[in-house]
């Protein structure tokens, strides 16, 4: 995706996500000021901000998320991490999760209606990274859901995760309530 097809598309969205997703209450104001000033927030060096994508994958019931123990940040999170080029934001997230976890047959879950809408846009300071001259920032992050079978063989990506498991769905609590919310409305395919 070009700069230009990025920045529409991610103009598109976060608009779409506003209108029709977000509650009253959740205005992303720094995610559009930086969209409006023409920050490259594809790029992971574009402060104080940039996009990441993540994959909250879900079982079948809706009754497990598959996690991952990530190594820097020494917690259970769902799979996800920096922006990779792709057609559509939820294949960055789909590409993430699975080279974290090695999940296999997973689709994107039908809330989405086969589009690129956000279920969640969390935008979260992190630490930073001294190792790589990272100062502290906002990681816009873009959240899609998955659906994927707890059954199916795991392969943890162990240079960027400790292990890959699946948990209760009570777990995204911890550091996902707005997923956790929002999923209460959100029926379990049949």
């Amino acid at each position: 995706m070009t700069p230009q097809a990025f920045d529409a598309a991610l103009r598109t969205a976060v608009t779409r996500y506003i209108a029709t997703v977000a509650d009253k209450h959740e205005y992303l104001s720094l995610l559009l000021w930086q969209i409006n000033h023409g920050h490259r927030l594809d790029e992971r060096t574009t402060y104080p901000g940039h996009i990441t994508t993540s994959a909250v994958i879900l079982s079948a019931d809706h009754r497990q998320t598959l996690l991952i123990d990530h190594v820097t940040i020494g917690r259970w999170l769902q799979p996800g991490g920096h922006y990779e080029p792709a057609e559509f934001f939820h294949l960055s997230a789909l590409r993430e999760a699975v080279e974290e976890t090695g999940v296999t047959g997973i689709s994107l879950h039908p809330w989405h209606q086969g589009g690129d809408l956000p279920f969640v846009i969390d935008s979260h300071d992190v630490p930073g990274k001294k190792a790589r001259n990272e100062p502290p920032h906002i990681h816009h992050d873009l959240q899609y859901l998955f659906i994927a079978d707890p059954a199916a063989p795991l392969t943890a990506q162990l240079d960027e995760v400790h292990a890959a498991q699946w948990q209760d769905i009570a777990m995204l609590a911890d550091f996902a309530p707005k997923v956790l919310n929002r999923l209460q409305s959100v029926q379990a395919p049949a």
